[in-house]
């Protein structure tokens, strides 16, 4: 019988951090029934998987909401799902709002979560149920790819633990260590109102790393460096009662000496500003204050008075392009390669297969683009089932991001940026500023090579609120 305390549950977890143990458990129980990633944007429950509870994919994308009335309503037992950062943000707020929704939070050191997700990777294997099929591999620790797994980590707890807050909500915690004990596992149970118990564990799942992390990184003594300079309670595992800190912070860019800070917007001139404070001060970017905490940049503006903050706009269809040359046309390093092949085979986008290749040319690379800007008004609108990365995210929604902790004190355009950033060095104490290098073409065709008034029509009906915020008209 389905329980009367919960209608419903949603176990809130990420990659690697145990949750296919813990839905092995929770299906354990006769009272229960997980139903996976339900809402994986790419899959829905589990690769290659069946309709849930009668709702297909295509329906489920269309309005996700169909499939979690479905669970709500599932009479027989009590029925859930397992939901990542990443999921279909559109039912979100349905499930935070939802206190007949019962919430489980699942955790995991960052840092192994992270080495177990490089692993997996290496080896294809993301389950193991018998020992002997098990694969072996090292991790390659790289630290800006571990810190925006991190960043994503923590701000997605700290959402939650809001909403929590807000609501008068409570969720039953459950880090990875807890997972092999079957007391916590009844006290769940108890939490979701059964008064069924376990008398063993699910034995079908084996753990796939046991090793310490020193013996599963490659290049561990790197590793250790670099966590050494990371404030390790940020690293705590949730409940998250660490300091919040404001949206993006360690993306902020500190000059080495002078009283300047670069409030980078994604898919923007990074490069040419990061280089440009670099010069400033004669030291190379390595030198620049990076990866700051909330503590660090109080520290740094009380260190610099008179300091002065800015960020470059970059007008939204060059800036569409820019995300969508460097994530969605490659497929090497720092291309979106899962997303991509949903792009292809849910949303029809026109992607060369394996990459630009001799046969990709101009007219296929304008017909491509052209398909991403219609995909990103509905992405941008909350009308797909991924979430909006931000690459690609409105300027506008980013800065006032920016707000919840301190605003920048200058928007700089792109186009105007040469004369407003010698200016603004210039305010803060450098008599000769340094001229900022020219931002090169995108790959692997200029956007000027494919702009035409349909072009810009579609780029401005998807950002239009850019559009309207900052006064922009036609790029050309």
């Amino acid at each position: 019988m389905k329980p009367t305390k919960f209608q419903s549950f949603v176990v809130f977890a990420e990659m690697r951090t145990g949750s296919n143990f813990l839905e092995a458990n929770l299906n354990a129980f006769q009272g229960i029934n997980c139903h996976g990633e339900a809402f994986n944007p790419h899959f829905m429950g589990y690769p290659k998987s069946e309709p849930i509870l009668g709702v297909d994919l295509k329906t489920r994308d269309a309005d996700p909401l169909v499939l979690l009335n479905a669970i709500r309503a599932n009479t027989a037992r009590l029925s859930g799902f397992r939901y990542f950062h990443d999921h279909d943000p559109r039912v979100f707020d349905a499930i935070m709002d939802d206190d007949s929704c019962a919430k489980i939070i699942l955790t995991r050191n960052p840092v192994e979560s992270y080495v177990s997700w490089k692993i997996a990777q290496e080896t294809g294997q993301w389950k193991l149920t018998d020992v002997k099929a098990r694969k072996e591999s090292l991790a390659q620790f790289n630290l800006r790819e571990f810190a925006d797994h991190l960043e994503a980590l923590q701000g997605f707890q700290i959402t939650l633990l809001n909403r929590l807050q807000v609501s008068g909500q409570t969720a039953f915690y459950v880090a990875y260590e807890d997972l092999q004990n079957l007391e916590v596992m009844n006290g769940l149970a108890r939490f979701l109102g059964l008064e069924e118990r376990l008398d063993a564990l699910d034995q079908s799942l084996k753990v796939q790393n046991p090793n310490p992390v020193a013996d599963k990184v490659r290049n561990y003594p790197d590793m250790e460096r670099a966590l050494s300079q990371v404030d390790f309670f940020d690293l705590s595992r949730t409940p998250n009662f660490e300091p919040r800190r404001g949206p993006n912070v360690p993306s902020y860019i500190a000059a080495a000496q002078s009283a300047l800070l670069y409030m980078p917007l994604r898919s923007g001139p990074l490069p040419e500003v990061t280089a440009w404070m670099a010069a400033l001060d004669g030291v190379t970017p390595d030198d620049l204050q990076l990866k700051m905490t909330q503590k660090d940049l109080r520290q740094w503006k009380r260190g610099h008075p008179g300091h002065r903050s800015f960020t470059v706009l970059r007008h939204p269809v060059r800036r569409a392009h820019d995300a969508f040359c460097r994530h969605i046309l490659p497929t090497g390093p720092g291309s979106y390669v899962q997303l991509r092949r949903t792009l292809m085979r849910r949303y029809d986008l026109p992607l060369p297969e394996d990459g630009p290749d001799a046969g990709y040319d101009l007219s296929a690379h304008r017909a491509a683009f052209a398909a991403f800007l219609s995909w990103l008004k509905a992405n941008l609108s909350g009308q797909t089932a991924i979430r909006v990365d931000a690459s690609w995210c409105t300027q506008s929604q980013a800065i006032a991001g920016f707000g919840e902790l301190c605003l920048p004190d200058r928007l700089i355009r792109e186009e105007d940026m040469h004369a407003e950033l010698a200016e603004l060095a210039r305010k803060a104490g450098v008599e000769t500023p340094p001229p900022v290098s020219v931002t090169p073409p995108d790959q692997p065709f200029s956007l000027e090579d494919i702009y035409d008034d349909e072009i810009e029509a579609l780029a401005a009906d998807a950002y239009q609120r850019d559009y309207v915020m900052f006064g922009y008209s036609a790029w050309k």
